[in-house]
């Protein structure tokens, strides 16, 4: 089989690109996969690539690259929604490369990874392919004007995944589908193997984007509390954003010192947090929570707000982590303050969590993606006709209304 992902930029950093390559390093074990890069702004990606995996990008956007003296190239995006994030970084050009492509692609799955990527998916693709659209965020963190345009586009698609169980709810109950499967397969994490023989430090670890949504300061200020019970114990906070300057000011403040530091983005994140004894999140919102299983996959207890949508699917609170309010300092700062104080617990916590984050191996979500091939394929003519009646009731609804007025 021939399957095909679609993604925004595999040259960068961020979850979608670590998941998308871990799943079709997985796949390709069976498959013939190929993974589409929208955009390119470097000569090669930061996440390793199986070398069974093809890559291929569509628009390059280095300075030496022929598409930087195409006209289309600073032309705004006509196809891509203008609700999406990303607007500004399509255009004309991505729009006439992404149908081309498609148009010719002989894939007999392709899989979207981000909203306005499924709309070419939808619009594109070929009808003979499977059409899978992935949603890495969720159905309430995108516009009112986005999910309107997102609905239009996906009645064409296949199926609908999200990360979640609780955001495919959601989507069934709010983004009406007719013949398009909706359903959750979570992201896959392989396990790294072997860990350090010094892991265990007096260290929190945390990672995410620098981001206001990330609630970094709320475990600055919670850490503050525990500095003064534990004066041995230090912060580590790893990723980048706009949020840098405001995060950096305050440590400061509080009077941290070298006691809680930002020290950048660094991949793979897994050394890091096998060096700590805990990890942290402070998030008040996640579309699933990718640091939260590889820091259970490192054996480490984690500590997380329980935020929607992903914490709770990934955390049994008091078994494998601690589950605690969203917003809370006080909250966050006890639960660590727990552990911190007993390391039988820690310990305990740990090894439970590595053993729980099993289930996001590679291996059973590409298995879980492959019964979905099978099933939409066996499926393809009875949801075609749901399509069909959905969109001839539409119309007869529409007409009735007219006839009224």
């Amino acid at each position: 089989m021939k399957i095909t992902f679609l993604i925004h930029n595999v040259y960068g950093i961020g979850g979608t690109i670590r998941t998308t390559l871990n799943l079709a390093a997985e796949l390709a074990d069976r498959h013939e996969v190929t993974v589409v890069s929208m955009l390119r702004h470097r000569s090669y990606p930061r996440f390793a690539v199986d070398p069974r995996v093809t890559v291929v990008p569509l628009v390059d956007l280095r300075a030496d690259a022929a598409d930087a003296s195409d006209p289309q190239l600073h032309q705004p995006a006509e196809v891509f929604p203008t609700a999406e994030k990303r607007y500004k970084q399509y255009s004309r050009l991505t729009d006439r490369r992404a149908r081309e492509y498609l148009r010719s692609c002989d894939a007999d799955v392709i899989i979207g990874t981000r909203p306005g990527v499924n709309v070419y998916l939808a619009r594109f693709a070929p009808p003979r392919a499977l059409r899978i659209a992935q949603e890495h965020l969720t159905h309430d963190t995108h516009t009112k004007k986005l999910r309107a345009q997102l609905a239009g586009q996906y009645r064409d698609l296949d199926a609908v995944v999200t990360t979640t169980e609780a955001d495919a709810a959601v989507y069934r109950t709010r983004m009406r589908l007719p013949g398009v499967r909706i359903l959750a397969i979570p992201n896959s994490v392989p396990d790294p193997g072997p860990l350090p023989a010094d892991g265990g430090a007096r260290v929190i670890a945390a990672a995410g984007r620098l981001v206001r949504a990330k609630r970094f300061d709320l475990l600055i200020e919670a850490f503050t509390d525990i500095a003064a019970k534990h004066p041995d114990w230090s912060l580590r906070i790893y990723g980048a954003g706009a949020d840098k300057d405001r995060l950096q000011g305050l440590i400061e403040e509080q009077g941290l010192g070298d006691r809680a530091a930002l020290m950048g983005a660094v991949s793979p994140i897994e050394d890091e947090f096998a060096k700590a004894s805990i990890v942290a999140s402070a998030s008040d919102a996640e579309s699933f929570g990718m640091t939260l299983v590889e820091a259970m996959r490192c054996g480490k207890p984690v500590v997380a707000t329980d935020c929607p949508l992903g914490p709770a699917e990934i955390i049994n609170d008091g078994v494998d982590g601690r589950l605690v309010p969203m917003g809370d300092r006080q909250a966050l700062a006890v639960a660590l303050c727990d552990l911190i104080a007993d390391e039988p617990a820690r310990h305990r916590l740990g090894e439970a969590a590595r053993a729980a984050a099993g289930r996001f191996d590679p291996a059973p979500v590409a298995h879980a993606y492959e019964e979905l091939f099978g099933d939409l394929a066996a499926t393809r003519s009875a949801r075609a006709w749901q399509r069909r009646k959905a969109r001839w009731r539409g119309r007869a609804g529409r007409a009735l209304r007219h006839l009224r007025r």
